[in-house]
């Protein structure tokens, strides 16, 4: 497992039956002697009618839930909750919270949760939010958060604090850290902002500090590793139905109507599977992570005529990083990146757009009517929904409580249902992808009845990939 973003040795305990926990770092870890105070839920009297307040110390949240009877236990990640000792006095807790990267639904939510559980869970009163993204470290911007405050904002969409990529300067961070006398660090963002997160831990942790350093995973792509799903994709999914409907009503209303509908994926296809899925009335669904060509038999160009030719319509759901080795082929910027590192995409919605009028254009056939819809910042923008806030809500107190129990260099999120403390690497050591010999990607093939536009050698392929990886994952797995 990649370990580059994490200089601190890992945390791992073995137990029997092939049992393994990939175990967070404590803040006693590097600091001896610290004393530890009550859990103020205890007196709390919203918590007054729960059975067990808090989590067993022992408990785990295994990775794998599908085991046969001989499998080895696998992998476990300790379980999130409210512990009944909390390393931190509620009154000496100075809190920040900062939001990076891209806009996604539920950012405020989040915001708003962290805050209010501070405040109405552990009597934490002094809370600051980070201006503009990490820059906004070393620009001294920031904003006195408190559960008025942030009352509603989980009702707008985007960020209260604002965002920015890139602007990591570890050392600017940690000294502004330690200058403002802030001891809790609470960081949305995605996969390059989680490996921001982890260097900044580690700088702390080599300066001995009492600074607790969790994460919230933030994707909307839902390309993070590990966690069932992240926050802000089931409203994603919800707001592309939109779009995918409105391009089938100007589809269906025209003779030979196409319409395409371009969908957030920079490298993985979730939201377009998913949103696809949902609808029912998308004809080919084009992602990442299953090659597909244009020309020649069995192309993406026959099966429009295709099915033009059948249905006198039909809908073509692209997400964005899709097919972009063919766009590279005519346009040359494949090595263009962003503020965060990131790959600058092509608009593969535009382009395959304009090869199929292209196409059309050239046989002379069959006119066509094509409407193209690109609803990506509609769909990043808009607050996030009922089943969303309340994810947001569970992530958030999660979160809250592994940092008073002096937990730190993690991220949160719900693994198999449960939500648990993952250490910084595995979250960022790798992406998510849809998995095209998996069943759900059939599923959809079934749905949409379009082509795999893979030959059979190219599937062979893919599983002994597959396979490959799962062996190395259970000698991982087994490792002494």
């Amino acid at each position: 497992m990649g370990d580059s973003a994490n200089h601190s040795p890992k945390k791992i305990v073995k137990g029997d039956g092939g049992y393994v926990l990939e175990d967070v770092p404590h803040l006693s870890d590097y600091i001896p002697d610290l004393p530890t105070y009550p859990n103020p839920l205890q007196d709390n009297p919203a918590y007054s009618v729960v059975k067990q307040y808090f989590v067993n110390v022992d408990d785990t949240v295994q990775q794998k839930i599908v085991v046969h009877k001989n499998s080895p236990r696998g992998i476990h990640f300790r379980r999130a909750g409210p512990r009944q000792k909390v390393y931190f006095d509620s009154d000496e807790v100075h809190a920040c919270i900062v939001t990076c990267g891209g806009l996604c639904p539920g950012l405020n939510t989040v915001i708003r949760e962290i805050v209010c559980g501070l405040y109405h869970m552990y009597g934490v009163t002094k809370i600051l939010g980070i201006e503009g993204g990490y820059r906004g470290f070393y620009s001294r911007n920031t904003v006195t958060l408190n559960p008025k405050f942030v009352n509603d904002i989980h009702k707008r969409g985007g960020t209260i604090l604002g965002t920015s990529r890139g602007g990591h300067v570890t050392a600017k961070i940690v000294d502004s850290i330690q200058d403002r006398g802030i001891n809790q660090v609470y960081i949305l963002g995605g996969d390059g902002t989680q490996k921001g997160a982890s260097v900044i831990f580690e700088e702390i942790r080599r300066r001995d500090l009492k600074v607790a350093v969790a994460g919230i995973p933030k994707t909307i792509d839902n390309d993070i590793p590990v966690i069932d799903k992240s926050f802000g994709f089931d409203t994603a999914v919800e707001e592309a139905q939109r779009a995918i409907n409105a391009a089938h009503v100007e589809a269906e209303s025209v003779e030979n109507g196409i319409g395409v509908v371009k969908l957030m994926g920079r490298n993985s296809g979730f939201i377009a599977m998913h949103a696809t899925l949902a609808s029912r009335d998308v004809d080919c669904c084009l992602i990442p992570e299953s090659p597909f060509y244009l020309e020649g038999s069995g192309g993406l160009l026959e099966y429009i005529e295709k099915r033009l030719k059948e249905n006198g319509h039909m809908v073509i759901v692209i997400a964005e990083g899709a097919g972009q080795e063919l766009v590279s082929e005519s346009m040359r910027s494949m090595e263009q990146q962003d503020a965060s590192g990131n790959k600058l995409l092509q608009d593969v919605g535009l382009w395959i757009s304009q090869k199929i009028k292209d196409h059309f254009a050239r046989r002379n056939k069959m006119a066509i009517n094509l409407k193209y819809i690109d609803p990506t910042y509609m769909i990043r923008a808009i607050p996030s929904n009922a089943s969303d806030n309340v994810y947001c809500t569970l992530l958030a107190h999660s979160v809250v409580h592994g940092a008073m129990a002096g937990y730190t260099g993690f991220t949160v999120g719900p693994v198999n249902g449960r939500h648990s403390y993952i250490p910084f690497y595995r979250i960022t050591e790798k992406q998510n992808n849809v998995v095209i010999t998996d069943r759900m990607w059939a599923r959809l093939l079934s749905s949409t009845n379009q082509p795999s536009f893979l030959s059979p050698k190219d599937i062979i392929e893919d599983k002994r990939d597959e396979e490959e990886s799962q062996s190395q994952l259970e000698i991982d797995d087994n490792m002494p």
